[in-house]
């Protein structure tokens, strides 16, 4: 099959180190129906061909990081669209990518989409950091995204392509916001589809021992890379300023600060400012690009 006959080409990236979970994730995309897919179980640091002889596979040497993993991963696979899958994810629903495929057909302007995110715990509340917009409102609602949960995104391919992909150099932490504000930046719409779900775990992001470095390193990045002065200076500001009130603990505080020195310091390969009117469309949506 062409490129263009395939519908998704979908990346699922693990560590290797949630096997039932992985398990789980890649016959929720084997079970959909009513669409063409090429997978790809992509390995960051960890062999997968032993554990899908039947599939395509891709093995990382080393973590590469998230972001550069679900960018090797891309460049194996064929489709119109891109599906990029945690391996903690489950497609909730198997029709789901067939419902995915008609919103992006009937609706051109529209680039990524990000579905909405249940609990895998029967009656367990959803995160509000789940839902990709500052007012959270109603879950229930669809509307244009300004933020991502990046463990379920579905993108064109062509889309992908224009704006560069994920960034790699970010390793972990805000590689959605960056893909989010290239895509409205190259004039398709972020698009949050509250009627199409995906079960995920509610863990704490926290659990990472890198994460309050990286958190605050690639806050600065985004705004070194992507916003226009005086939003520059003015986005990392607001975020230095959220911290100090929202941290609890010295440790804690004292990684943030030093990645927040270390975004200041050090860049991430450039891909040039958003246009004025990108900053422009993001307040118009409801997330300026201060916070």
């Amino acid at each position: 099959m062409t490129e263009q006959s395939i519908d998704f080409g979908c990346v699922v990236l693990t560590m290797g180190r949630r096997k039932e979970e992985l398990e789980s994730a890649v016959t929720s995309l084997l079970s959909q129906e009513g669409v063409t897919i090429d997978v790809i179980v992509v390995g960051n640091g960890w062999d997968p061909q032993p554990s899908f002889p039947h599939l395509k596979t891709l093995y990382l040497n080393e973590n590469l990081g998230i972001p550069a993993g679900r960018n090797a991963g891309a460049r194996e696979v064929n489709g119109e669209n891109l599906l990029f899958l945690d391996d903690d994810v489950k497609l909730h629903d198997s029709r789901m990518l067939a419902k995915m495929k008609n919103l992006l057909a009937g609706r051109r302007e529209v680039g990524l989409i990000q579905p909405r995110v249940i609990s895998n715990v029967e009656g367990e509340a959803t995160p509000k950091r789940w839902v990709p917009r500052l007012r959270v409102g109603n879950p229930l609602a669809s509307s244009v995204a300004t933020s991502l949960w990046e463990g379920s995104t579905v993108i064109r391919r062509k889309v992908f392509d224009e704006v560069g992909g994920w960034p790699d150099d970010f390793f972990y932490g805000h590689e959605g916001i960056d893909l989010l504000w290239r895509t409205l930046d190259s004039g398709y719409l972020p698009w949050y589809a509250a009627d199409m779900t995906v079960q995920h775990p509610v863990i704490n992001p926290t659990r990472h021992s890198y994460f309050y470095f990286l958190n605050a390193r690639n806050r600065v990045w985004l705004a070194k890379r992507h916003l226009r002065f005086p939003f520059s200076f003015l986005y990392p500001l607001v975020w230095l300023l959220i911290t100090m009130t929202r941290i609890r603990g010295f440790k804690s505080l004292a990684s943030w600060l030093r990645g927040f020195a270390s975004g200041i310091v050090s860049s991430a390969k450039g891909r040039g400012k958003m246009r004025w009117k990108t900053h422009w469309l993001l307040s118009r949506y409801g997330r300026p690009p201060l916070i």
